[in-house]
């Protein structure tokens, strides 16, 4: 017979993964129930193994949209730069993979490099040729990627709110549990499924301070698809990737020779703009910078005229000039301390 002590610490073991249980079975019928009420508004195809979402709209030159972590290319709709893009270009919004309704195997890492040759494929198959290409956020990586590895196929790009350079990031660190196998998986139902719930506005408000979040932005993203299994697996391990990334990728930016634009809030409180884009403009040949004062980290959902604009121009003017306003807000190279970049940096904790 086990002593009293034993036995208390048996029962509470039991009704603590009771409990676990439960939570996991109500977080999978939330996820399902999530994706039943808001099916997939586009198109699949079928990529190494990945069963890959995207909307396609408009006639005209290429566009892709690549959206940033915690969101879907919804975050595009929401924005309406999808709709004002359409008018005038052939427009290519995907899920990046574990994102929105696209699948995320559990067969390689999904670092922005293979993202971006996953991509690169499926624009091939859609038969889309020289695009150029935005991205936001962490979708930026993505974009640089593609251009870095596959030069001949971007005509340009656009990167907005970009983290560009291996800076500390303490959402990062905080997320790496959330990514591994096994122990990530209880997480995902249980304990940080419940606290992605808990803490989803103020993490948005974040997003868009120091501005307001649009009234349609959660109804058009949906609560329920943003907290997932699935996708906060996706998120916690694109958190996990990007210093590693980012740092193999600025080893390599000098090899760009495609326009480049960066456009960034200079009150972003995700991304310090000076750190990253300002000092991205620095290095590249081909590049301008953009500033937008009063604006924070989702930078697309107020400077739509801006983003359509430069892409209204012609490529050779753009790699050819660097303007004024440009110059005028790129200084030299800062080295941020990593408490200031812990500061600044308080993206989505899983």
């Amino acid at each position: 017979m086990l002593p009293p002590g034993n036995r208390r610490a048996g029962v509470i073991a039991a009704a603590v993964a009771a409990s676990a249980a439960a939570t996991a079975v109500w977080v999978e019928s939330r996820a399902r129930r999530a994706e039943r009420e808001h099916p997939p508004e586009g198109q699949f195809l079928g990529i190494d193994g990945v069963r890959l979402h995207y909307v396609a709209r408009g006639e005209g030159p290429p566009v892709v949209l690549l959206h940033g972590n915690n969101v879907s290319l919804e975050d595009f709709n929401a924005s309406g730069l999808i709709d004002q893009l359409a008018r005038r270009h052939r427009v290519i919004a995907f899920d990046r993979p574990g994102f929105g309704h696209s699948s995320r195997p559990r067969d390689r890492l999904w670092t922005p490099t293979a993202q971006a040759a996953l991509l690169h494929a499926a624009l091939k198959q859609l038969g889309i040729e020289r695009p150029a290409v935005i991205g936001h956020s962490m979708g930026t990586l993505v974009a640089l990627a593609m251009a870095l590895d596959q030069p001949d196929d971007v005509r340009s790009l656009v990167l907005l709110g970009g983290y560009f350079y291996p800076a500390v990031r303490v959402d990062a660190l905080m997320a790496a549990p959330v990514a591994l196998p096994v122990l990530g998986d209880v997480m995902r139902y249980t304990v940080t499924a419940l606290a992605a719930r808990l803490t989803l506005k103020g993490q948005v408000k974040v997003m868009f301070a120091p501005n307001e979040v649009p009234e349609q932005f959660l109804p058009v993203l949906a609560r329920e698809m943003l907290v997932r299994p699935v996708q906060l697996r996706a998120n916690a391990e694109d958190a996990a990737f990007m210093m590693p990334e980012a740092k193999k990728l600025s080893a390599r930016y000098g090899e760009l020779t495609l326009p480049v634009t960066l456009i960034a809030g200079e009150d972003d409180q995700v991304v310090d703009p000076l750190a990253h884009s300002g000092r991205l403009n620095n290095e590249l040949a081909h590049s301008e910078l953009q500033l937008l004062p009063g604006i924070g980290h989702m930078a697309h959902h107020f400077a739509q005229d801006r983003i359509v604009a430069v892409l209204g121009r012609p490529a050779l003017s753009l790699a050819a000039t660097r303007t004024a306003d440009s110059l005028a807000h790129a200084p030299a190279p800062q080295q941020a301390d990593a408490q200031d970049l812990a500061r600044r940096e308080p993206a989505w904790r899983p």
